[in-house]
């Protein structure tokens, strides 16, 4: 049984060694384990929350490993211990981590004040992201003051992580101006900064990307408003609110990356000036919850032996068109609740 203790209260490898195993429980799915998973849980939150946690999104190939490791560097020369964990819901197709993030941060990997997680393999994006919310608690409870949360940016996989950090980052390539088009209009929305990389490489493509997005920020309706809005009743709300910002850096030349860290600690000032950070933060612990409701139900309904004996029957049924879609539903739950 791992303790509390043992993550809050040691250091060194003794700590990531707690933290590693800490990890691999929450991700088991057998129920003696989540059990005492809950337990551990509830022990560490005491101790959580006092992190900024960062989401950074991006396209394969724009150079999120060599910016994350640029930036973790940064950060503990600057004394802080940094954690990241990924989110790659494709994982779950090949069985493991595609990325290998250790083998992609092979500086930032071997230092004491970082600590790296691969994504959890196996299961849907939720619960991929439901592992990654929980390993974050830990990471925040071991005393790692800044957490990063990275995804590959497939299908949803973007609305999770803004849906578990305090700001969420995109990463673009310096001809992504060129192409507007690529980026979801969703995925904008989410936004608070921009990050175009490899602005080095073509330095005249990367100020034509910043305009052209600064541009369809403002089209949006993003610029000069408010518009992480999600949290309508935040306090403070006559306090400015923050407007996406559009930054160039190198991080393979390590330039820029102070500019980015001076956004995004400009962004975390305002936020707890006017309440959206803690706003949000209580609006994701309440949307995580009934996610979480949402799935038990679904899963208790699937094991149900009533429902699991009738189900393939009442399938060819739908398949076949000899019944309604919504009155087999019904019928279903209705066994369900008979057996209740």
């Amino acid at each position: 049984m791992i303790s509390a203790q043992s993550i809050t209260g040691t250091s060194g490898l003794a700590q990531r060694r707690a933290v590693a195993k800490a990890i691999t429980l929450l991700e088991s799915t057998r129920a003696d384990h989540r059990a005492q998973a809950d337990e551990l849980l509830t022990a560490l939150l005491p101790h959580t929350g006092q992190s900024l946690r960062l989401g950074i999104s991006g396209v394969p190939g724009v150079g999120k490993s060599t910016f994350i490791e640029a930036l973790g560097l940064y950060l503990i020369a600057q004394g802080h211990r940094v954690a990241v964990l990924t989110i790659d819901p494709s994982s779950s197709v090949s069985g493991g981590s595609i990325l290998g993030d250790k083998t992609r941060m092979e500086q930032l990997s071997v230092r004491e004040e970082a600590y790296i997680r691969p994504s959890p393999s196996g299961g849907t994006l939720g619960g991929v992201a439901e592992k990654t919310r929980e390993a974050m608690l830990v990471c925040e409870a071991a005393g790692y003051d800044i957490v990063i949360v990275e995804t590959v940016g497939v299908g949803q996989s973007e609305t999770a992580v803004h849906g578990m950090t305090d700001m969420f980052v995109l990463l673009q390539l310096p001809n992504a101006g060129d192409d507007l088009q690529a980026i979801k209009k969703g995925v904008m929305e989410l936004t608070d900064l921009v990050v175009i990389n490899k602005a080095d490489i073509d330095p005249d493509a990367a100020t034509r990307a910043r305009a052209q997005i600064n541009s369809s920020l403002r089209l949006l309706g993003l610029m000069g408003s408010h518009h992480h809005g999600h949290e309508p009743h935040a306090p403070h709300a006559a306090v400015a609110a923050w407007s996406p910002k559009v930054i160039q850096i190198s991080a393979l030349q390590a330039q820029g990356v102070d500019r980015f860290w001076e956004a995004v600690c400009e962004f975390q000032a305002l936020g707890q000036a006017n309440g959206q950070i803690a706003a949000r933060r209580q609006h994701q612990a309440l949307a995580w919850m009934w996610e979480r409701i949402d799935a038990g139900l679904k899963l208790a309904f699937r094991q149900n032996p009533v429902v699991r004996a009738r189900l393939p029957e009442v399938t060819r049924d739908v398949e076949a068109g000899r019944i309604a879609a919504s009155t087999a539903a019904r019928n279903l739950l209705a066994a369900l609740q008979n057996t209740a």
